[in-house]
C-alpha cells in the first residue's frame, strides 16, 4: 500500500502534504525533526496513484482547501 499523508506540526501548526509506502516509518522520521501530529491519510494500492493525489494536493489549491475544510472545518 501507499499513502498520502497531512501532518501538522505542533509548535506552529504548517501542514505537511506527502506520499509513503511505510507510514509508520515515515511519521517516526518526521518527528525525529520536529514534533507533528498525523491528522488525515489515504490509502493506495499503486504507487502511481498515491503520486498523483499528493500532486494534486500542492498544486491545485482547491483541492487542498477542500481536503482541509473537511478534515479541520
Amino acid at each position: 500500500m501507499y499513502y498520502v499523508c497531512v501532518l501538522r506540526k505542533t509548535q506552529n501548526k504548517d501542514f505537511y502534504i506527502g506520499y509513503t509506502e511505510d507510514l509508520k516509518k515515515r511519521f517516526i522520521q518526521h518527528n525525529r525533526e520536529i514534533s507533528f501530529d498525523l491528522i488525515y491519510y489515504e490509502a493506495y494500492q499503486f504507487e502511481k496513484l498515491a503520486r498523483q493525489r499528493e500532486k494534486k494536493l500542492k498544486q491545485y489549491g482547491s483541492a487542498w482547501h477542500g481536503l482541509k475544510s473537511r478534515i479541520i472545518g
